[in-house]
């Protein structure tokens, strides 16, 4: 059993429903704790980003608690696992044009655009709200035991840009954008696993698995 100082943390920076993914956590057998305390954050095990809402408020927050030096530092530097989900995945970029250009955390070399259906005879919705199947890209240890085109469930508007070097899974909704991404030991994913029942909670029992080959 873990103890306060070796928990899984989920980033508590007032963006989302954390309790939900707190949630996913907890049945697959761990105790994570949501938090945006620097202490709790250094001492964790590993490192959780969920996120729903703008990309511009998101950053600001992340500046607002002062936690970007923070994640730079214990995911960059000291190599803990980190996942981001959603929103979380998409801070991962350069930057993103959503209300005006902002600059991201820049750990992959990616910008975050809106899906354009304006030149299609039959454009569809946007956000793009629902479930959708997944294709692997490259390898990652996030999807093992999982089968090859599984369905996830999405709830977004712009997405991930980047070519196919760190990308895990792509999705096609009106066109082909990537779905996950997998650097080292920073895993993300542009649809929700904890609100994709079996497959998403495989997802989150994968990253709760994952042994980190540099000790924190």
């Amino acid at each position: 059993m873990s103890t306060l100082s070796d928990k899984i943390v989920i980033i508590d920076y007032e963006m989302g429903n954390l309790r939900s993914v707190q949630k996913a956590f907890e049945k697959m057998g761990e105790d994570a704790i949501i938090s945006n305390d620097h202490s709790i954050i250094q001492n964790a095990s590993k490192i959780v980003l969920p996120g729903v809402g703008a990309f511009k408020d998101a950053m600001h927050n992340l500046e607002k608690f002062d936690l970007i030096d923070l994640l730079n530092e214990e995911v960059l530097k000291n190599k803990k696992d980190f996942l981001g989900i959603c929103l979380g995945m998409q801070l991962l970029a350069s930057k993103s044009y959503e209300f005006g250009e902002t600059k991201g955390l820049g750990w992959i070399d990616a910008e975050i655009i809106k899906f354009d259906f304006s030149d299609s005879e039959h454009p569809l919705k946007i956000p793009h709200v629902g479930w959708n199947n997944i294709s692997f890209v490259n390898p990652s240890p996030l999807f093992d035991n999982i089968p090859d085109n599984s369905d996830f469930y999405f709830v977004h508007s712009y997405y991930f840009n980047a070519d196919k070097k760190h990308v895990s899974s792509t999705t096609t909704y009106g066109t082909e954008f990537i779905s996950s991404v997998h650097k080292d030991n920073i895993y993300a994913t542009q649809f929700h696993p904890e609100k994709s029942q079996t497959h998403g909670l495989s997802i989150i029992k994968n990253f709760i698995d994952l042994k980190s080959e540099t000790p924190c």
